[in-house]
């Protein structure tokens, strides 16, 4: 049997607001556990009190989530941030060795504007 190999590479994740979405969700459960509540005694006589105790654990779950994805998007960020910063120091040092190359060239003669009084 052939081994499967991809045609393309697969594409990159899409990131959209993920807090917002599990946020949403979790609201949604815990209205949808609201709305069945008052009639609990229909869904005790048929034997179907599960209904209105899933939602309920939906809403549990989705609170876990909303921490969970808080501290994903709070750890993107922070990711994010000390790259850029990375990248700025990076960029500092080499505009740093490119004005003592410039300053070498010229024969170390300081501008005027290099002066101190």
């Amino acid at each position: 049997m052939e081994k499967w190999t991809p045609k393309h590479e697969a594409p990159e994740p899409l990131e959209g607001p993920v807090v917002a979405t599990v946020v949403g969700g979790t609201i949604l459960w815990f209205v949808l556990f609201l709305a069945q509540l008052p009639f609990y005694g229909w869904f005790a006589d048929h034997g179907h009190t599960w209904w209105v105790w899933t939602p309920l654990a939906g809403a549990g779950l989705g609170l876990i989530g909303i921490w969970y994805v808080r501290g994903r998007d709070a750890a993107l960020k922070r990711h994010a941030a000390r790259a850029e910063g990375k990248d700025a120091a990076t960029g500092a040092e080499a505009a740093d060795k490119a004005l003592s190359s410039d300053k070498a060239l010229s024969g170390d003669r300081p501008d005027r504007a290099d002066r101190t009084a």
